[in-house]
């Protein structure tokens, strides 16, 4: 049905060839490299890695060249590439408390140990387009600060602000210790079975939250955004603070059996991200704050707070809370809907032919509107 085509295996590859050359574009113009996309476009290689579940900086970047700039084929290229490879090993979960920030903010508190440090951010820009970019670099150079600056600017930020990332502990940590916020249960590594891998498994409802997490974590971000949205404007009663949004970079560490004891194996960028919401309590619960949780691969803080709320509203029938009936609390359709590798599948199927599909449904519509007719007829000739 989808092959008898004539001159079906020419067209396709002529239309590879054209791939090829539009992907390429103008000749004249110099070809992205590798390290350009990794450096330059950062945030879209993160949101590859972060989507496609696969940490690798220069295979992300290669499939965004390939997929030419479109990020859920490039997405879609890392996930194919990952299921060819073995799988060597479990690493420790990466302790996030050690995490070295680069960035990290609270909008709960305003003087935290360690300060708040703004980090690369888009927060504080104009959102105007800077025509000096288009200056082949020579504007960037300039907006290098002098060395003897920089020092005097770290000097007037106070004692707090290092020069380099730095490991903080978590701002919900103070939430913690004043039992006013929901705590987690600490992992019980002796008791407690390895959460399902849903890159190896298929997804099964219901979840556990750990479940959950991993499928919204590689989940789509436009999707989660407006997800996050909708909760905000009050479709499942859920506006929280972000008690704490770090980026840095934190240890992977592997467990050698022959060894006895864990190596470092090198080191990812996550995002992560903890809101804090109201909780006015249960007949189970008494009153205090919940929180959701993200982290996600790579800087992607809109993606990591998204995830946040998703997850906490997610979590209505564990705190005894009702059901709203919002999309948001709904676990099937989310989780379901999510994955934008899965969306695109079913979505983009029905560009391929379906002659005998609509023919046979053609013919059907046909022979109604006949059947129509001839009923009028004979209404009429009455």
């Amino acid at each position: 049905m989808y092959v008898a085509v004539k001159g079906g295996e020419r067209a396709i590859d002529a239309a590879h060839d054209w791939l090829a050359e539009a992907r390429r574009g103008d000749p004249a113009v110099p070809e992205l490299t590798l390290a350009q996309i990794r450096e330059q476009l950062a945030l879209s290689v993160a949101r590859v890695m972060a989507e496609g579940a696969l940490h690798d900086p220069d295979l992300a970047a290669l499939a965004i060249k390939q997929a030419r700039g479109d990020l859920i084929e490039a997405i879609f290229l890392i996930r194919a590439y990952k299921t060819t490879l073995p799988r060597l090993g479990a690493s420790r979960p990466v302790e996030t408390g050690a995490m070295l920030c680069a960035r990290r903010i609270s909008a709960t508190f305003k003087d935290v140990p360690g300060g708040q440090i703004l980090g690369p951010t888009f927060d504080y820009t104009h959102r105007l387009l800077d025509f000096a970019l288009a200056a082949e670099g020579g504007a960037a150079d300039a907006r290098v600060p002098d060395p003897a600056q920089a020092d005097a600017a770290q000097a007037d930020a106070g004692p707090q602000a290092d020069a380099g990332p730095q490991a903080m502990p978590h701002v919900l940590g103070y939430l913690d210790s004043e039992g006013v916020i929901q705590p987690e249960p600490p992992p019980d590594p002796e008791h407690a079975a390895p959460p399902p891998d849903l890159t190896r498994q298929p997804l099964e409802l219901p979840a556990d939250r750990p479940l959950r997490l991993q499928a919204l974590a590689r989940g789509d971000e436009g999707f989660l955004l407006g997800l996050a949205y909708s909760s905000q404007r009050g479709y499942g009663r859920n506006h929280p603070f972000v008690g704490e949004l770090r980026i840095g970079t934190v240890a992977v560490e592997l467990d050698i059996p022959e060894l006895g004891f864990a190596v470092e194996i090198g080191s990812v960028e996550l995002t992560e991200c903890e809101t804090v919401n109201q909780f006015a309590g249960s007949k189970a619960e008494p009153a205090r704050f919940t929180r959701g949780y993200g982290l996600v691969m790579g800087q992607s803080e809109r993606k990591a707070i998204a995830m946040a709320l998703v997850d906490r509203a997610l979590r209505w029938h564990e705190l005894g809370q009702d059901d709203t009936g919002a999309p948001i609390q709904d676990e099937e359709f989310v989780l379901m809907h999510a994955d934008n590798v899965q969306a695109t599948g079913f979505l983009e199927h029905i560009k391929l032919p379906h002659y005998v599909d609509f023919q046979s449904e053609l013919e059907l519509v046909r022979r109604l509107r006949r059947k129509a007719a001839e009923s009028g007829r004979r209404e009429a000739a009455e």
